[in-house]
């Protein structure tokens, strides 16, 4: 495959997540504005992580049997209609022309055509690439388009800030993400070639929901490139301690991602507009951290995957207690960054474990359980997390650091057996 339509697919992942992770780092600030309690702010946009979840694997399915292109687009064209719908209801709420219920209600509505149509572009971008690079390079190619989600979870709160612009207001980076997916659109239109016609072997695979708390493990490129089988269950013995830490440490990860917004801008007594700058550098802190651990630390040391479990836990709990101690900015956003770092890996570690756990040959199928187990987290998660907020600002991090003591506790016994 050519550079060019490389970076066709490597963009049109790359929008999404930057797109997602730029509006969770202004919703908290919205919510407060409109007026609406944090716990129906995180119920609202963590319903599309839901769809994606169960209809990620259907539009992977899909991919292997119609044109690529046309679900590339697909998965686009649901991002851009659901940010700027999803934009112009909150500005019409922000305006005060609706009442806070009605639009996040709303909003939830449209953002679920995020969540049921977004989630067909990695597949299908992972099918088309695959299809067109020869076996041999195929798994650094997908690996390397994988790699545009943690990026993107970079540029999001990076640039969020910028399109909070006088006439639009908090719901700007809606817009500005919209806009961007449009050019992406059109250039992918008409510059990536059509596939339907001679079309080689290649398929996608279904991918974690686009966002800090899910960053690339590899998990969906050994599903696209290895032998189908049948379906692995989760509970498996070979894969089940492995999958419960990951779903555990996930759980830890999505509900803490969700509070700390609302967590900033209470803690620095913030008003909510102009808070998202903060909040931007403290979650750009996190996936600087999470992606350094996965693409830095990790080749480096060594760690087994049960020692990866081990450590990394500690360090988040580490870092959640020293988020919660925090006074100012600096605080926050060293502790939060320790966490991601915590976080960063436990992920590779059950990813890893469970992989090692099963032949060869049931490659692809422990890689669709990691996904879902990657994706389940955003199911209850954010709800726990925000409704021990609503209760006492410091339990979501004090809950969710003792329960990564508790899983410590565990692979260390498990280590010195």
């Amino acid at each position: 495959m050519s550079t060019p339509h490389f970076l066709l697919l490597f963009t049109a992942m790359l929008v999404a997540a930057a797109g997602n992770t730029a509006l969770q780092s202004v919703m908290p600030a919205i919510g407060r504005e409109i007026g609406i309690a944090d716990f129906w702010v995180a119920v609202a946009y963590t319903w599309s992580a839901v769809l994606w979840v169960l209809l990620a694997p259907y539009w992977a399915r899909r991919s292997d049997h119609h044109g690529r292109k046309k679900l590339i687009l697909l998965g686009l064209g649901g991002f851009i209609v659901s940010m700027t719908l999803c934009g112009i209801t909150l500005a019409v709420g922000l305006r005060g022309l609706i009442g806070g219920t009605a639009t996040f209600g709303i909003f939830a509505a449209f953002r679920s055509i995020y969540g049921s149509l977004g989630c067909a572009t990695p597949s299908a971008t992972q099918a088309y690439l695959a299809s067109k690079t020869r076996r041999a390079a195929r798994v650094n190619a997908l690996s390397a388009l994988a790699a545009s989600f943690g990026l993107g979870t970079i540029i999001g709160p990076a640039i969020a800030p910028a399109f909070v612009l006088p006439f639009v207001g908090l719901p700007g980076p809606l817009f500005g993400f919209a806009i961007i997916g449009i050019i992406v659109f059109s250039a992918i239109a008409i510059w990536l070639p059509d596939d339907t016609k001679g079309r080689r072997s290649g398929r996608g695979a279904a991918m974690s929901y686009p966002s800090l708390a899910s960053p690339v493990t590899g998990a969906s490129v050994v599903a696209a490139t290895a032998p189908r089988r049948e379906m692995l269950k989760w509970h498996d013995g070979r894969i089940r301690r492995w999958i419960l830490a990951g779903v555990a440490a996930g759980h830890a990860q999505a509900a803490t991602l969700t509070c700390i917004g609302f967590f900033v801008i209470d803690r620095l007594h913030l008003a909510p507009s102009g808070s998202e700058g903060p909040i931007a550098i403290v979650m750009m802190a996190g996936a600087v951290a999470t992606l350094g651990a996965q693409w830095g630390l990790i080749p480096r040391l060594g760690l087994t995957p049960r020692s990866l479990i081990l450590w990394g836990a500690l360090i988040a709990a580490v870092g959640l207690v020293g988020t919660m101690l925090s006074q100012q900015l600096y605080g926050i956003t060293t502790g939060f960054a320790v966490a991601s770092l915590g976080f960063g890996f436990t992920r590779p570690g059950f990813t890893a474990g469970a992989s090692l756990a099963v032949p060869l040959a049931e490659q692809g199928a422990v890689a669709g359980v990691i996904t879902a187990a990657n994706g389940i987290s955003y199911v209850l998660a954010p709800a726990l997390g925000i409704g021990l907020y609503g209760w006492q600002h410091d339990l979501p991090f004090a809950a969710f650091a003792l329960l990564l003591l508790a899983l410590a506790a565990v692979w260390r016994r498990r280590l010195a057996v």
